[in-house]
């Protein structure tokens, strides 16, 4: 689904929403309330201490929410507006509304965009699969007056619909996107915003001796696939890329070491890192921020057959090193260790890696943040957690100690796939980090699927990721074209 976000006239829309900075009840009777609406919604706000929050007013011939902006540098603030505006999206789907107008009563944009953001990702539906479809009504169109800037719309537009692809990616199927469809799916993409993008197939991945990928998609019918994109500017702001790296199992039933049924039909979604970056290079390309970014995704399922790897069996990864498999459902690790050790090919200036991967870092943090580690790379961690508490997918920095290390070696191989009961999202770590000789950060993505909608973050996949390195790359924009004015 796509919103459109714009400036425009607001006259003859039903929903209306006043974004407000100021308790008077003369100013709110000159945006159209009545001296009885205006005493209500002020005794609301005072009642509420000031809290930010949406108050309501039908008018019959049109519904009237008010909002009051508190404008602090608390990034907690701006987290309040997209719940105030997620608040509003739940009464625009049970009105069937189509449309909604804004009027910024502020000076700025900063709050109007909060608003926005939590309105447009509150109202996504994943309606493909209803046989009624054309009767879901959903969000079009969101028309703005007052203070706004054209551009700064167009680029949450951009965002808004990155994180819609990573949220579609999630929740398809298995039965439709199968590793091949799902670069299929990025190609279509690669033309819409003008990145580029090319993919290895199972010949290609072979001759490259990518073992963890094709140890993993051993069990499989379908191919695996490794898949480029790259958004490279004409004047790129950086000398060495970024790089995204996104695990792409599209389904993982555990291969040999059988998962239970009880949550299983969430395993579509076990390529919420990959449906992450190609979100993000999406809007990256589209806000056309000369930021030289490339993706590395590698795809395929985890299935069970009499040909599939199984618990003992060595693999020989694409940097030669050679791993003990103890936990075929320990698979997204392996298939990012190729990825990572491709990486370096780029001479990057840093790789940041994002996996639903371990069940630990739910199990440590719950769906309220992701958990990170880096090496090499403390400063670049501290900026991508400003940006996570700008958007408000905050990172919990784990340790990547040296003696976790002791917990992954093998007595046949280099390493093994797993390590002790204990640490295990710290330990899935210091597995990557065998496969880095660069600046890098894990990022495991403990809130990529919900069971239920948690304010703007939808149930099942969450687009966890995107918005964070958007901000990421838009934010490091901003600070190196300062360095060089």
């Amino acid at each position: 689904m796509k919103i459109q976000i714009h400036t425009g006239k607001i006259s003859g829309i039903k929903m209306r929403i006043i974004i407000i900075g100021e308790v008077d009840a003369t100013f709110l009777q000159k945006q159209g309330l009545s001296k009885e609406e205006a005493t209500y919604v002020i005794s609301q706000i005072k009642e509420s201490k000031g809290g930010i929050d949406a108050y309501f007013i039908n008018q019959y011939k049109q519904q009237i929410w008010i909002i009051n902006a508190i404008l602090t540098p608390d990034p907690t603030q701006k987290e309040k507006l997209r719940i105030a505006g997620a608040k509003i999206a739940a009464a625009l789907k049970s009105k069937k509304q189509t449309s909604v107008a804004i009027q910024n009563t502020l000076s700025s944009t900063e709050s109007l965009l909060s608003v926005i953001e939590g309105l447009a990702l509150a109202s996504y539906d994943f309606i493909k699969y209803f046989s009624d479809k054309k009767d879901k009504v959903l969000l079009q169109e969101i028309i703005v007056s007052g203070k706004a800037d054209e551009r700064e719309l167009e680029e949450l537009s951009h965002i808004i619909h990155g994180t819609f692809i990573s949220r579609d990616l999630v929740n398809e199927p298995v039965q439709y996107l199968t590793a091949t469809r799902l670069s299929k799916e990025i190609e279509k993409l690669s033309r819409e915003a003008g990145f580029s993008f090319e993919y290895f197939g199972k010949k290609k991945i072979e001759s490259l001796k990518m073992g963890g990928l094709l140890g993993v998609n051993q069990g499989s019918q379908e191919e695996p696939t490794f898949n480029i994109l790259e958004w490279k500017p004409g004047k790129p702001i950086n000398s060495k890329p970024l790089v995204l790296v996104g695990k792409g199992v599209v389904y993982d039933t555990g291969g040999s070491s059988l998962k239970t049924s009880a949550g299983m039909e969430q395993m579509k979604g076990d390529m919420a890192g990959a449906a992450a970056v190609v979100g993000a290079i999406y809007a990256i390309a589209k806000c056309k921020l000369p930021y030289h970014v490339v993706g590395l995704i590698p795809a395929t399922d985890n299935r069970i057959d009499n040909t599939s790897i199984v618990p003992g069996d060595i693999l020989t990864t694409y940097s030669g090193k050679t791993v003990e498999v103890l936990n075929t459902d320990a698979e997204g690790r392996l298939i990012l260790a190729d990825a990572l050790h491709y990486a370096s090919k780029y001479k990057p200036e840093l790789v940041i890696d994002l996996a639903t991967l371990t069940g630990a870092a739910v199990a440590a943090i719950g769906e309220l943040g992701i958990v990170g580690m880096e090496k090499n790379a403390t400063e670049q961690f501290k900026a991508l957690e400003s940006a996570g508490w700008n958007v408000y997918e905050r990172l919990v920095k784990f340790p990547l100690w040296e003696e976790y290390g002791e917990l992954i070696k093998s007595n046949i191989a280099d390493i093994k796939n797993i390590g002790s009961p204990l640490a295990g999202a710290i330990t899935a770590g210091k597995f990557l980090e065998h496969f880095t000789s660069y600046p890098w950060i894990h990022l495991d993505l403990s809130n990529a699927l919900i069971s239920s909608n948690k304010h703007y973050r939808t149930a099942l996949g969450t687009g966890a990721g995107t918005r964070l390195l958007v901000e990421f790359v838009k934010n490091k924009t901003a600070s190196k074209a300062k360095i060089k004015k």
